[in-house]
């Protein structure tokens, strides 16, 4: 089997459904179709049971799938070992993440772990919270940075820090004089919010469904930076974290903690169990999980100081 028969067929096995595999792949639903078949008969088994476009491995479709699962990740493991072989002064680790953590949580640990580690180099792409996951799934990306943590089996899984969260209100909003706020409170809002497949998406809908609404949704975008211009205009509320980096300097919406139990936001690191890490991407990921330790021990050194 080659490398690219690996690559597909674990993603197919994975996604059990032909429509998503096909996507994810970037081939048409025909051509993938036609591969599994000609796999199939070259084994002389079913690997799947169909049911319509979905499917589901069978006996034969689940051994095969460890094996080639194994085979994919030692694979993998000797690409990059060639590749430290080759340039043993330089590694490189492949980095996807959230738009929201652009603006600082990514250069921070970048550049904290190049001082002691200068010589390792970074691939970097942005995306929402299923694009990441999914990058990291199938191999595209060494490490994630995502936010809320995935249901997807196959992850390892690292909180990097916890936000609380907010309702962004325009500054001449009727709730706009609140101290704290319950996410119901706001229930013939109209909500300003990312795309689905987005983690904060997620969150709003978790949220809401603990509250028992159902949002509105007026306007969908792809970061927090629109969501929170959009909400400025006076074109409805959205659910944001409250201590944002990525926000703009100057005039913006008032932001009213939320009281709902679970009203935060936790950004971890992701990785495939599956995958035989190379030596740079063991080294940045033991780096931000020493570093996440370190923070959360330098907020607990804080003392807390009580307002009248």
């Amino acid at each position: 089997m080659t490398s690219d028969e690996l690559h597909w067929f674990t993603t197919l096995a994975e996604l059990e459904h032909v429509g998503a595999a096909a996507d994810r792949l970037h081939v048409s639903q025909p051509t993938l179709s036609r591969m599994l078949a000609r796999l199939e008969r070259r084994l002389g088994v079913r690997l799947f049971d169909r049911h319509g476009k979905r499917l589901a491995l069978n006996d034969f479709g689940r051994v095969y799938y460890e094996h080639a699962r194994r085979a994919r990740a030692e694979l993998e493991a000797a690409g990059r070992a060639l590749a430290d072989l080759a340039n043993p002064a330089r590694g490189v680790v492949r980095l996807s993440f959230l738009h929201s953590v652009g603006a600082r949580l990514v250069p921070q640990l970048i550049a904290d772990f190049r001082r002691g580690s200068g010589r390792v180099a970074f691939t970097l792409d942005q995306n929402g919270a299923e694009g990441v996951t999914g990058s990291v799934l199938d191999g595209s990306a060494d490490l994630g940075i995502v936010s809320p943590r995935p249901a997807e089996s196959g992850l390892g899984w690292r909180a990097l820090l916890r936000q609380r969260l907010a309702l962004a209100v325009p500054p001449d909003h009727r709730l706009a004089g609140q101290r704290r706020i319950r996410l119901a409170e706001a229930a013939d809002a109209e909500f300003i919010t990312t795309h689905p497949g987005y983690g904060m998406r997620r969150i709003l809908d978790d949220l809401g469904a603990a509250a028992d609404l159902r949002p509105r949704i007026a306007f969908e975008c792809s970061d927090l930076v629109t969501v929170t211009g959009l909400v400025t205009a006076g074109l409805g509320v959205a659910i944001v974290p409250l201590e944002d980096p990525s926000r703009p300097a100057g005039p913006g919406p008032v932001l009213i903690p939320l009281a709902d139990p679970g009203a935060t936001r936790t950004v971890g690191l992701i990785w495939s169990v599956a995958a035989v890490p190379a030596d740079a991407v063991r080294g940045f990921r033991d780096f931000a999980v020493e570093w996440a330790a370190g923070q959360a021990a330098d907020a607990r050194s804080v003392p807390h100081v009580s307002r009248p």
